[in-house]
């Protein structure tokens, strides 16, 4: 039998880790496509297609990592290690380097170069993120206890996500009525990484060596895989929700610094807007903990999720609104943004546990990497989209050092990037939330099935 507590040593180093995803799944979407459009004069369409590309391709690459790390020993790490090692290893480097384009690079070259670059840091932050959410399943068996090894994760994860998404820009220089520049982007790539560093290393070492009690059953194929979760159907009906949701916020988030530079007249405004957007969801995340206790995760994650469309239909509207008022519907976004994070993960855990009930196969691996897979997806959308509706409102790119006037096209296509298609896309998720149905007293029934089902194994084995 496996004890139940776990050292805080390996809850906290696991926690740490957070301190990395966090990190990639803000920094890139609030800065990445401002860098090339005003830093590096790529054009706004070739610019939002360079975003999403690198990151679609971890759609396949993710559930082939996670196959990979269900069959993976680790030697002396203990499985799953040695992949986020290597994630931990590459993927610092080639982010600082990212936002390192060389000098007298622009248009087409600096373009190829972001790519390039982007491609590699997506690969590597594959290789630790998979096994990474694969892992507290295999750290204990008590659920008590695995909750304990995820709340430190939900609070690193969010100290990330406000420290990254504030300092970021504040580094990268986009401060009083300077938009940034690439020294001050340089900077900014090397401290964000060492970051990243420091939270993916923190988390192998604590980890490492501790006995797996339960190991994972690998898929031998990604058409195994996709077959495993379209037949579990609470599963595929929160991706596809979730998936939504995540360009939605890539969305709000590719459009922060155009939103601050060009409709609000303020660069530095980013940092205040990101914090309206992250300071509420930390403080909302409790609400939405006792909401779903009373109502049922499903009913608290619709909540939450009106909460952001509010929200963002104001922001759809900054153009008319004075700016406190953009401010306080940026805020009421994160209020739902909470919500938005946190309980698709427990509904995700659950719906995990239902296909292990039911199918007799413990297939962590397959499902997050199927589920990082489709928030990578989302969250690349994002920037795509908006740099696309960019170029349909002929936005006029420009080099750091040359600040041009938009035309009146390109300041509505801004609004509406940043408000009305997040709106649009919550909305669509909606139904798509509703198709899940997977309840705490169905999940308790497929457990309790479960265990009648191999108790008589169980006595004849002994």
């Amino acid at each position: 039998m496996s004890p139940t507590g776990l050292p805080v040593k390996v809850r906290v180093g696991y926690g740490l880790g957070s301190f990395a995803t966090g990190t990639f799944g803000t920094v890139p979407g609030l800065l990445l496509l401002y860098y090339l459009t005003d830093v590096l004069g790529v054009g706004a369409g070739l610019a939002g297609l360079l975003v999403f590309l690198p990151k679609a391709w971890d759609v396949l690459l993710n559930p082939w990592i996670g196959s990979l790390s269900d069959r993976s020993t680790g030697g002396r790490w203990g499985p799953r290690r040695s992949w986020m090692l290597l994630g931990g290893v590459t993927m610092p480097v080639c982010f600082a380097a990212m936002f390192a384009a060389p000098a007298g690079l622009d248009g087409g070259a600096a373009a190829g170069y972001v790519a390039v670059l982007f491609l590699l840091t997506a690969s590597a932050y594959a290789c630790f993120q998979v096994p990474y959410v694969a892992l507290p399943a295999e750290l204990t068996a008590d659920p008590d206890e695995r909750a304990r090894v995820m709340s430190w994760r939900v609070a690193f994860l969010a100290v990330a996500i406000l420290l990254s998404g504030a300092v970021a820009p504040l580094l990268a220089g986009a401060s009083g009525e300077d938009r940034g520049s690439a020294g001050g982007y340089r900077l900014m790539g090397v401290v964000i990484g060492g970051l990243l560093a420091a939270g993916m290393l923190a988390a192998v070492a604590a980890t490492a060596g501790t006995r797996s009690v339960v190991r994972t059953t690998s898929e031998p194929s990604l058409r195994a895989q996709l077959r495993a979760a379209r037949g579990n159907a609470p599963f595929a009906w929160l991706l596809g929700a979730f998936v939504v949701q995540a360009a939605a916020t890539g969305l709000m988030l590719a459009g922060t610094q155009y939103f601050a530079t060009y409709i609000l007249d303020r660069p530095s405004a980013t940092t205040l807007l990101f914090v309206c957007l992250i300071v509420p969801s930390l403080l909302a995340m409790p609400l939405w903990l006792a909401v779903g206790r009373r109502t049922g995760k499903r009913n608290a994650a619709v909540g939450a999720s009106l909460c952001f469309l509010l929200g963002a239909l104001g922001a759809a509207t900054g153009r008319e609104l004075p700016a406190p008022l953009v401010y306080g519907a940026v805020a009421l976004a994160g209020v739902g943004y909470a919500g938005m994070q946190m309980l698709p993960m427990a509904m995700l855990g659950d719906a995990v546990a239902a296909d292990a009930y039911t199918s007799g196969r413990r297939r962590a691996g397959v499902f997050t990497g199927l589920w990082t897979a489709g928030e990578t997806l989302g969250l690349a959308l994002g920037p795509g989209l908006f740099g696309l509706v960019l170029a349909l409102g002929d936005f006029v790119s420009s080099d750091a050092d040359h600040r041009v006037a938009q035309p009146d096209s390109a300041l509505t296509a801004i609004v509406v990037g940043f408000g009305a298609l997040p709106a649009l896309l919550l909305l669509i998720s909606l139904p798509l939330l509703a198709r899940y149905r997977l309840t705490e007293a169905e999940l308790t029934r497929l457990r309790d099935e479960s265990i009648a089902r191999t108790a008589p194994r169980d006595e004849e084995s002994v």
